[in-house]
């Protein structure tokens, strides 16, 4: 078994490809892209915020109260193109306001006046513009209400029977685990990445090369054969995992936490501990693709299916993003599952909870040597071993 393993290892280290693509590519491309998209968001977000607001102003002669507003609070008023909804619509303009002839008459009878946002929703970039002005207009309508309530001697406090205040118990490491909740679904889909061409090749790979059926002859188990393989593929998944972890560390030390006011915590404590719940799944992940792969008379074949298995570890992280929710016990025995909950957990700045993570490693290494198991036995079936004459 040892002597497939080291021979395993061997073959895959002197193929440079394999080396590039898995342990330099794969690890560094997930943390590199992450940081990118990072802090290009916060950048432009930033940027957005805090550009002067330029707003085209449809009927502006009709409130000059609400356009001296704006202009103190720094809104650069400018003039309107002719169509508003076709320079909206045209992504020529991102907001315009439009104030009717019937905004004066309103306001002098004491009735809300009526205001207009012409804008595109669906365009996600204009989010910023259209919150800014809404905010702008809130916070004009609250002043003049104010007024007029004691204008006609009512105190402006009747009208806020209560007054609800948000006491914000979060900390910087909470806020900076919103920013890293991508982070388990890099982590599982680099140890599966990590797995995947050797999985593909010391089994498809070698029926195709023809050498599998002379290393079958040696008088040991089979298992023992598999069990070497598996390990070699094994270990490649936790190098794999291991360079990523450590460039996530790197990479994520490079974002502007300060302009968001957040800090992360990801260090190499926190990365020492989501090593330790993903090293089950990289025995799993070696397992399921050795699975796969053993059922493909071709390399090319074996490929076609992991494009497949790549969506497994998908599952969880999306499922989590899409429908987020408190962890409760249960997450922590389902495999893949336990792992993203729990490191959203740790870099939450969460304390780690010692049973959770006992029930994750026990359900996701039981789930592995189940599979491992499974791919132990699949050369003891001579279909499988003679498909690719």
């Amino acid at each position: 078994m040892m002597a497939v393993y080291i021979k395993e290892l061997l073959d895959n280290f002197r193929d440079r490809r394999v080396i590039i693509n898995t342990l330099i590519l794969g690890p560094l491309m997930g943390p590199v892209i992450f940081a990118v998209m990072i802090s290009f968001m916060t950048r432009q977000a930033t940027e957005r915020m805090e550009a002067p607001l330029e707003l085209p102003v449809v009927g502006a002669e009709h409130a000059p109260n609400l356009i001296s507003f704006l202009e103190r609070q720094g809104v650069i008023i400018t003039e309107a193109p002719d169509d508003p909804e076709a320079a909206v619509r045209q992504e020529v303009e991102e907001v315009i306001l439009r104030l009717g002839p019937d905004f004066a008459e309103a306001w002098e009878a004491g009735h809300p006046a009526p205001v207009e946002l012409i804008a595109d929703l669906s365009l996600r970039y204009s989010g910023t513009t259209i919150a800014r002005v809404r905010g702008y207009l809130g916070a004009w309508s609250g002043q003049v209400s104010q007024l007029r309530l004691q204008l006609r001697g009512v105190h402006p406090d009747l009208t806020r029977p209560i007054n609800v205040q948000v006491t914000d118990l979060s900390t910087p490491e909470s806020r900076g685990g919103m920013v890293l909740a991508f982070l388990p679904y890099f982590i599982l889909i680099t140890v599966f990445m990590g797995s995947m061409h050797m999985a593909i090749d010391t089994t498809a790979g070698e029926r195709e090369r023809k050498s599998l059926e002379p290393l079958l002859i040696n008088p040991l188990p089979r298992w023992q054969i598999m069990a070497g393989k598996l390990g070699a593929t094994t270990s490649f998944a936790l190098m794999t995992l291991a360079l990523g972890l450590v460039a996530f560390v790197i990479a994520m030390s490079y974002l502007p936490v300060e302009d968001m006011d957040m800090a992360l915590n990801l260090d190499l404590r926190v990365a020492a501990w989501a090593f330790l719940l993903c090293a089950p799944a990289a025995l799993m992940a070696a397992a399921l693709l050795t699975i796969l792969a053993a059922f493909a008379k071709s390399f090319r074949e074996a490929q076609s299916y992991m494009g497949l298995v790549i969506l497994v570890p998908m599952i969880p992280s999306f499922w989590i993003l899409i429908d987020p929710t408190r962890t409760v016990t249960w997450m922590t025995m389902v495999p893949l599952l336990s792992q993203n909950v729990l490191i959203l957990d740790l870099v939450r700045g969460e304390p780690m909870n010692l049973a959770w993570v006992g029930l994750s490693l026990a359900t996701t290494g039981l789930a592995a040597l189940v599979l491992a198991a499974i791919a132990g036995t699949l050369y003891n079936r001579p279909n499988l071993i003679f498909t690719s004459g």
